[in-house]
C-alpha cells in the first residue's frame, strides 16, 4: 500500500501540492484533473524524482520519503515517464532485459513487445534513440515496465502518442500486467476509457485532492464536469 501523509510540494513561492493525504492499495487507480493540477508531481513524488517539502510517503509500511529512485525501484515501484527517455547505444532487447533484472530470451522480449502492438522482429535489435517516434518509445517503455513486474507501476499519460488500435489494446496490457503482479497500477490520464476501468479515481485541482473514491461514484461527476460544470478546490459541482 502507498500512503501520502500531509504531503506538500513547493517550488520557490509556488505551491504545487497542498497537504495531500491518500491511501492507495487498489488494483487500478486513475489520477485525473485539469492541466497544472499536480498530477505529474504526484507521480514524481512516488518514483522519487522529487522529494516533498512537507509530509511523508510510505510504501508497504516503510517510510520512503528520502529513499532514492534506485532504492524505490528495488522496493517494487516502477515509473513510466510522460516523455520516455532515449538511450543511444542500447537496443530494445537490452532495455527490456535490464528492466526485467535478468538476461531474458529473444522470444520473451518479443512477447512483451507484441503485447504493446509492436512487430518484434522490427524492433528487437533497434537502438532506443532518435530514430524511434514518441509513440514507439511510449510502447517500448510500457513493455519495459511490464517486464519489470513490480508491485506498483505508475504511468504518466500512457496513451500519449498511441494510435487508436494500440490504445484499445493498452487496456488489455494493463489487465495482463495486474494478473502477473497482483499489485497496484496507477495511471495519470484524461481519457474516459482509462478512467472507466479504474477501481478508484483521484481528482486533483489547484494542487489539492477534490475527489477520491470508487469509480462508480466519481466517474459520473467527472462527466458532469465535462458537460458544463467546473472544478473547485473543495468539490466537484
Amino acid at each position: 500500500m502507498l500512503e501520502f501523509k500531509n504531503v506538500s510540494y513547493s517550488v520557490g513561492e509556488k505551491q504545487i501540492l497542498k497537504n495531500i493525504n491518500l491511501e492507495i492499495s487498489d488494483r487500478f487507480v486513475a489520477v485525473t484533473g485539469p492541466n497544472g493540477s499536480g498530477k505529474s508531481t504526484v507521480a514524481k513524488l512516488i518514483s522519487g524524482i522529487i522529494t516533498p517539502t512537507e509530509g511523508r510517503i510510505f510504501f508497504n509500511g516503510e517510510d520512503i520519503t528520502e529513499m532514492s529512485i534506485t532504492d524505490r525501484a528495488k522496493a517494487g515501484i516502477s515509473f513510466a515517464f510522460q516523455q520516455p527517455v532515449r538511450f543511444k547505444g542500447i537496443t530494445v532487447k537490452d532495455l527490456i532485459s535490464l528492466a526485467s533484472g535478468k538476461n531474458i530470451s529473444v522470444s520473451e522480449s518479443c512477447a512483451f513487445l507484441s503485447e504493446v502492438g509492436l512487430c518484434a522482429k522490427d524492433y528487437i535489435n533497434r537502438e532506443v534513440n532518435a530514430s524511434l517516434s514518441g509513440g514507439e518509445l511510449k510502447r517500448i517503455e510500457i513493455a519495459m515496465i511490464n517486464a519489470r513486474g513490480t508491485v506498483m507501476s505508475v504511468f504518466d499519460e500512457p496513451e500519449a502518442g498511441i494510435d487508436l488500435w494500440s490504445f484499445n489494446n493498452l487496456i488489455k496490457v494493463f489487465e495482463k500486467m495486474y494478473e502477473r503482479t497482483q499489485g497496484t497500477i496507477m495511471i495519470i490520464s484524461h481519457q474516459e476509457r482509462i478512467l472507466n476501468i479504474a477501481d478508484k479515481i483521484i481528482v486533483l485541482a489547484d494542487g489539492e485532492v477534490v475527489e477520491y473514491g470508487d469509480k462508480d461514484a466519481v466517474f459520473p461527476k467527472l462527466m458532469d464536469v465535462r458537460t458544463g460544470c467546473r472544478f473547485t478546490k473543495t468539490t466537484l459541482v
